[in-house]
């Protein structure tokens, strides 16, 4: 029996909004890194090309495996089917508000 487990992973890199799709998705060896293994792009060779997706597959070309940093991601889920991998600009002057992944007890 394959294993047919597939992840849609969105997170933010240098003010853009990214969603792609890997078969492994696991907590890294590094404290607060998320580990993407095998990424999943369409092979397909019809007429049709979707530059989104082709900037994506050039961008991560001989990747075998990923590493984001946990405060990076917005969301991670399990889906059926592989979708449409995408790569959007962040309108607006917001900044995310950094904060600490581990915060000391006050008491100690």
């Amino acid at each position: 029996m394959t294993d047919n487990r597939m992840y849609r992973v969105r997170f933010i890199s240098q003010d853009k909004m990214f969603e792609i799709y890997a078969r492994e998705c696991f907590q890294g060896d590094m404290y607060g890194f998320v580990v993407l293994r095998d990424l999943v792009f369409d092979t397909n060779t019809s007429m049709v090309v979707d530059p989104a997706e082709e900037k994506l597959k050039s961008e991560f070309d001989g990747v075998k495996q990923t590493i984001i940093p946990m405060h990076s991601i917005i969301r991670i889920d399990e889906v059926e089917k592989k979708g449409t991998p995408k790569v959007a600009d962040l309108d607006g002057k917001v900044a995310k508000f950094p904060s600490p992944i581990y915060t000391p007890n006050s008491a100690e």
